[in-house]
């Protein structure tokens, strides 16, 4: 009981800290968005596909782990607590590993919130199997922020790189449409020219490929932590 008790105690105490601050504004403009998106679609398109739901679920998940995951190391410098955390034996695993899960969970919980509030407004989906598909390219984008956070150590210049990053990365999925290398590869959006179980192998390795490449950004952001001299 006094591990869970304890457990209980470090995810608010971490969810205060990861979630303070600006985060309310993001948060409010993923909601913007996706009601936005979803009363275009709802007002001009009389057939709305699952491809669609899946676009407009994914641009707001974008807004909801682009604040924690980009601003995070900043937030630590800002606040002076970066000192503290590096008195913490492994802390890099203590700490910013646990805050990095509890970011993906909540992101998780509020992808669930927006899957089912697309499924009374527009179109009744599958909530659960919509959020865990989009968790991969959220993951391994969110793992891209941090890592790409760990090397500028600035939050509002990680920001612009992300920025950046996101149009190459448009701009390359058009060009990798239904290729497994396709970060932002809708599951949903199913080529009519594609036998369903070649496409169902693709989207496999597509979701083997985020997996993989977001444990590594991961990892390399962890690396990245280790040097005290870099931060302080």
């Amino acid at each position: 009981m006094n591990k869970i008790l304890l457990l209980w105690k470090m995810t608010r105490y971490n969810l205060q800290i990861v979630f303070s601050g600006k985060f309310i504004w993001f948060l409010l403009a993923s909601v913007a968005l996706f009601l936005f998106i979803s009363t275009m679609m709802a007002f001009n398109n009389s057939n709305i596909q699952y491809k669609d739901i899946y676009v407009s679920l994914l641009m707001s998940g974008m807004l909801l782990m682009f604040y924690p995951t980009v601003f995070g190391i900043q937030h630590d410098i800002d606040s002076r607590t970066i000192e503290l955390l590096f008195g913490i034996p492994d802390y890099r695993f203590k700490v910013w590993l646990f805050r990095i899960l509890i970011i993906y969970v909540f992101v998780f919980l509020l992808l669930i919130a927006f899957g089912l509030t697309a499924w009374v407004l527009l179109e009744p989906i599958p909530v659960v199997d919509f959020s865990f598909q989009l968790m991969f390219p959220l993951i391994f984008l969110g793992s891209m922020a941090f890592w790409v956070s760990t090397i500028i150590r600035n939050g509002n210049a990680t920001a612009v790189v992300m920025v950046i990053l996101g149009v190459l990365l448009s701009i390359i999925s058009e060009i990798l449409r239904n290729s497994y290398w396709n970060i932002l590869l809708n599951p949903y959006q199913v080529p009519s020219d594609l036998n369903p179980e070649i496409w169902a192998k693709i989207i496999f390795k597509n979701r083997v490929f985020l997996t993989v490449g977001g444990i590594v950004f991961l990892l390399a952001g962890m690396l990245k932590l280790q040097k005290r001299e870099r931060f302080i």
